[in-house]
């Protein structure tokens, strides 16, 4: 009885003595780390693995050939997994950190190496689709040019394509709500007997491509393009009745839908959601188009009966701000439309690269940056190299990455292809070949999640030749 007693006794003490080793060894361990911090950003996924590695390896060392029973080695695991987290949130790691975040530290060390998940994007505007033209606009002459398309956007590394499907309130498949496109029919509201949506689709999925269905939201019509509305456009049916001629608006040499307006705003988001629920694209994005000008007149009717109505409870919003929650509603609409068909279809917008600007026009983007219900992506148009003594790209670049609060939202920078090599911006685009490829290095050494490249055309051709190559050469 006594030799068992004294048996047990010799254990507890060993399991106390080591207990004692490993508590000791934490808090030397712990102010070492303190005194010489570890930034998360310079360990990459394969320096995180061997570390973590080494230190099961020094665990199992440990313990090896002690003989403790399976609950005093629970009691001792423990401890060590206790002390390895230790390690890890002092040098400024987490244990629960996802691989995410690790793959984020490597790309801001390494700056150059393309991921798997790394958007790398191509606009294809309504101009590359343009078949009104076309002496032959059948579908097989339609799928041969956006045939080409992808096959030249799959060579340049691009993983997806924005097409615009909805260019000025009509649609590239039939709809519900809007009349067809002149850019397949030739005519606004011609059918042009085929889907081009669904062929879009379906060609871009063949390749491995995904595709996000482009949306301008507001434009009806600019400089006569189109030439020719549709008969049942809503810009005829609404103007047609007093109560809702608001609706629309006629302003310097274009047509615009109304945002103030609840009906105008579900016309918008329905036209999406039909989108979302019809085909199988992989996002749905809005450009930079929302208020066309600053000046009061444009809605000068409309917002002068919202003061009215807001004056009998409160104050009214000045005008600025107004338009700003017209957009933000719209917008969030949106979001919950595309979310209530497929979750995770992901909702995104390209605004203008300034911010200032973007919030004259009423794009709210801080809100849309730091919110749930907005966006799931953004994608600020960064057209600056970064010799613009306005806003250089990296400038631009920063500002939009210190924008991000919503640990959720990814961010993508529009690069401008089109300027590559040519007179824009006093020809300072003229200096360098590789002003784009520094771009990319650039973004993602600040840890963007990706690129879109405007546009389709400018991926080929004698301008923009040498910039391209280098960029392939970063995404591939």
């Amino acid at each position: 009885m006594v030799i068992r007693l004294f048996h047990r006794h010799i254990v507890l003490a060993c399991i106390l003595i080591l207990a004692a080793v490993i508590a000791v060894t934490m808090a030397v361990n712990y102010n070492r780390v303190q005194t010489v911090p570890v930034s998360a950003e310079t360990i990459s996924d394969f320096g995180t693995e061997r570390q973590n590695g080494n230190r099961e390896e020094s665990r199992s060392n440990s313990v090896r050939g002690t003989g403790l029973t399976d609950s005093s080695l629970n009691a001792v695991s423990v401890l060590v997994s206790n002390h390895v987290a230790s390690q890890k949130a002092a040098a400024g790691t987490s244990s629960k950190v996802p691989v995410s975040s690790n793959i984020n530290s490597q790309k801001a060390v390494a700056g150059t190496s393309p991921k798997s998940w790394e958007m790398r994007a191509v606009w294809v505007p309504y101009m590359s689709l343009n078949m009104s033209r076309e002496n032959d606009k059948s579908e097989q002459s339609f799928l041969q040019k956006f045939n080409t398309i992808v096959k030249t956007a799959k060579s340049c590394g691009m993983n997806t394509l924005v097409v615009q499907v909805r260019p000025f309130g009509d649609a590239l498949y039939p709809s519900a709500y809007f009349p067809w496109s002149h850019i397949v029919g030739g005519t606004q509201g011609v059918n042009p007997g085929y889907d081009p949506l669904k062929d879009m689709v379906s060609a871009c999925h063949g390749a491995g491509l995904k595709i996000h269905a482009w949306v301008n939201p507001l434009r009806i019509q600019v400089s006569g393009t189109p030439s020719i509305l549709a008969t049942g456009n809503h810009y005829y049916k609404w103007k047609s009745i007093s109560s809702k001629s608001d609706y629309v608006i006629d302003y310097g040499n274009g047509k615009y839908y109304n945002p103030a307006y609840a009906e105008v705003r579900n016309l918008i988001a329905d036209g999406v959601r039909e989108i979302v629920k019809n085909y199988d694209v992989d996002g749905v994005q809005f450009d930079d188009y929302f208020y066309p000008t600053q000046t009061a007149d444009f809605d000068q009717h409309a917002y002068s009966e919202y003061c009215k109505q807001a004056k009998k409870t409160g104050i009214p919003l000045n005008l600025a701000d107004w338009r700003r929650a017209n957009i933000n509603a719209l917008v969030s609409q949106v979001y919950r439309e595309i979310k209530s068909v497929k979750k995770n279809v992901p909702f995104g917008i390209a605004p203008q690269g300034n911010v200032q600007n973007d919030w004259n026009m009423g794009a709210d983007v801080e809100s849309w940056c730091s919110a749930q219900g907005y966006v799931d992506y953004i994608c600020p148009q960064l057209y600056y190299n970064f010799d613009n003594p306005t806003l250089p790209f990296d400038t631009a670049a920063q500002t939009w990455k210190n924008l991000i609060k919503n640990k959720n939202l990814k961010l993508y920078f529009g690069i401008a292809v089109y300027k590559a090599n040519s007179d824009a911006d006093s020809g300072t685009w003229k200096k360098s070949s590789s002003i784009l490829s520094s771009q990319v290095q650039y973004g993602r050494k600040i840890s963007c999640d990706g690129f879109m490249f405007y546009s389709y055309d400018y991926l080929t051709g004698a301008q923009t030749k040498d910039e391209v190559q280098n960029v392939i050469k970063l995404l591939n």
